[in-house]
């Protein structure tokens, strides 16, 4: 059985540990048995019940944030975990002789002892951020532990003691510092001080330790890598449609053992998350899918795929995975696709007002355009692009403009007056010229004069671009869509069929468009005679399309009457699609948690500083 489905006792065991951590906290901030201190008091001095108490809080925190990672079977976190309720034990005793609650360590100390076997599994790779982030989790924990203190205490304060003084006495005494509040009670005051030093100082040690302990780096695919891909697209390149985007920069690949196939996967959120095909041999596939799958076993990640192919998911279900639909693939046929008929009559509509209004377009591939206007490309699409988060993981390259993707293929449009010298028309009325295309600001793009100066007079304003990625030899797929927002409507509608009429000169005979999620829900939702369940489904997803751009994405690319190709999620049990699809949603950028970013003026004093030249 799948070491990932095996068995229940991280989760119960995380669980436990979780619940004692909260009973060390609860425990050292509420009054002892006086009884019991008594019997303490005549083997101890007061003082050391009183810093046991603070430890015992400490313990507890620890406890809180080990939880999860014993839950995903770290062994670290087994280790840490099993040395924390040991010296909870200890602790409970000396504070006040809580026999119950060093019992009850104990016992959940034995049990993890005994089901050691269960958590083996290797720690994630780490970076320094990690340091920040527990630093400002443990501060907030401390701030909080302490007001509650100071709450349940509140009778034995003197003076006024009104919110915002007593959150001043905690911050302070996390630093050493005796806060404005004064108590009735030494012991109460005691306490309070130690436990808020003795929080602080395990904040300022643990972030230091973050801080200045070596790090591993997320893997990324090495140059090595990258060229053994290469050659495996070069021979197999044309099975999936989604295999040159495994050559994206945050993506880490495994081998087969005859290193004829592999599968290119990125980390996020625990979740092993692939995408597309296995790239290489079919009969390879096996071998890589396997150590795919120790890979995640060895780090208690969830193994999953997303946009697999019914080929693959065929595949993933031999070993023991299960395959969801959830999708379908536009293609394109170029050598059977027409504008005519009453199907494609908005589509025909959009793209003769397009070129009415004057524009033309150019595709080519990458490779035969100069480096400075590659440059002046990218930085044009970044720029309409703008404080947009950048979204894509499954069918996205994440970059353009790079040397080693030659081979892609750009198509542009521009307004009025287009380049007329060089590259490959796109065909139609109004868009046969085609030449040298710029691309900077807002006016991108020059014409070329004959004797190779820039006419400044005849600047083409480049609108729209796509960009597309080898599929095989002979077929290309969607990667980028950007456009001027300024535009005319219809824009995109003419770059598609611009990149069909191109096809012919560039060897192409077929388009891969963007994925629709849920396509066929959508499609049967609408039909007559649709069912009550599919019908609510369908306004679901309607719904969700505010935010997802589901239904939208859906009616764009059926306007253009292409082939469906199903696409596949796989995953080991129900109940870890929840999880799954919060990874698929953070990997495709729909869901984006914060980060910490320079302001804009300190990024741009450090790009200035980056261009400039030395001496």
């Amino acid at each position: 059985m799948p070491a990932w489905n095996r068995s229940w006792v991280p989760t119960v065991a995380a669980a436990l540990v979780f619940i004692a951590g909260l009973i060390d906290i609860v425990s050292a901030v509420t009054p002892e048995w006086r009884d019991r201190l008594d019997v303490i008091r005549q083997i101890l001095p007061g003082a050391a019940s009183r810093q046991a108490a603070a430890f015992t809080v400490v313990v507890g925190l620890l406890l809180l944030l080990l939880a999860r990672g014993l839950r995903r079977r770290k062994r670290r976190a087994w280790l840490g975990v099993v040395t924390l309720l040991g010296a909870s034990v200890v602790l409970h005793v000396v504070k006040g002789l809580d026999v119950e609650e060093a019992v009850a360590s104990a016992a959940l100390v034995v049990g993890l002892v005994l089901a050691r076997g269960e958590f083996q599994a290797k720690g994630d790779p780490t970076t320094r951020w990690r340091a920040l982030w527990v630093g400002l989790l443990l501060t907030a924990a401390s701030i909080t532990v302490g007001m509650l203190l100071l709450r349940m205490g509140a009778g034995r304060l003197l003076g006024p003691h009104p919110l915002t003084t007593q959150f001043t006495h905690v911050v302070e005494g996390l630093v050493g510092i005796h806060g404005p509040l004064r108590f009735s009670s030494d012991r109460l005051s005691d306490l309070v001080t130690r436990m808020l030093l003795t929080m602080g100082l395990l904040t300022i040690a643990t972030v230091v330790y973050l801080a200045l302990r070596p790090p591993e780096p997320r893997p990324r695919l090495s140059a090595e890598d990258v060229e053994r891909m290469r050659a495996l697209l070069t021979r197999h390149g044309d099975a999936d449609s989604l295999g040159y985007f495994a050559l994206r920069g945050d993506k880490t690949v495994v081998w087969s053992p005859t290193s004829k196939a592999c599968v290119a996967y990125r980390v996020v959120s625990g979740v092993m998350l692939a995408s597309g095909d296995p790239l290489g041999d079919n009969e390879a596939w096996p071998g890589a899918i396997r150590e795919f799958l120790r890979i995640a076993a060895e780090h208690a990640w969830i193994p999953a795929v997303i946009g697999c192919s019914e080929t693959g998911g065929k595949a993933w279900e031999r070993v023991g995975l299960s395959a969801l639909e959830f999708g379908d693939e536009a293609i394109i046929d170029v050598r059977t696709f027409t504008l005519e008929g009453r199907d494609m009559r908005n589509v025909r509509q959009a793209v003769g007002r397009v070129e009415r209004a004057g524009y033309t377009c150019r595709a080519l591939r990458m490779g035969d355009l100069p480096a400075d206007e590659r440059k002046r490309l990218k930085e044009q699409a970044e720029a309409w692009r703008g404080a947009e988060t950048e979204r894509g993981f499954s069918m996205a390259l994440g970059r353009i403009g790079e040397p080693s993707d030659d081979n892609c293929v750009v198509v542009m449009a521009f307004d009025r007056d287009g380049p007329d010298s060089g590259g490959s028309g796109c065909g139609g009325s109004g868009s046969g010229g085609s030449g040298s295309a710029h691309s900077g600001s807002a006016h991108s793009g020059n014409a070329q004069d004959r004797d190779g100066s820039l006419d400044k007079k005849s600047e083409p304003r480049l609108r729209a671009l796509l960009h597309f990625v080898p599929w095989g030899p002979r077929g290309l797929s969607l990667d980028m869509m950007v456009r001027d927002r300024a535009a005319d409507n219809g824009l995109n509608d003419f770059l598609i069929v611009s990149a069909v009429r191109a096809a012919t000169g560039l060897n192409v005979d077929r388009l891969s468009l963007n994925f629709a999620f849920f396509r066929s829900a959508l499609e049967r939702g609408q039909r007559l005679g649709a069912g009550p369940v599919t019908r609510r489904f369908r306004g679901l997803l309607v719904f969700l399309s505010r935010w997802f751009q589901i239904d939208s994405l859906y009616r764009f690319n059926a306007k253009f009457q292409p082939q469906w190709s199903p696409r596949y999620i796989c995953f080991p049990t129900n109940r870890d699609l929840p999880r799954i699809a919060l990874a698929m949603l953070e990997a495709e950028a729909f869901l984006v948690w914060p980060r910490l970013t320079m302001l804009p003026g300190a990024r741009r004093m450090a790009q200035l500083t980056r261009r400039r030249p030395s001496c």
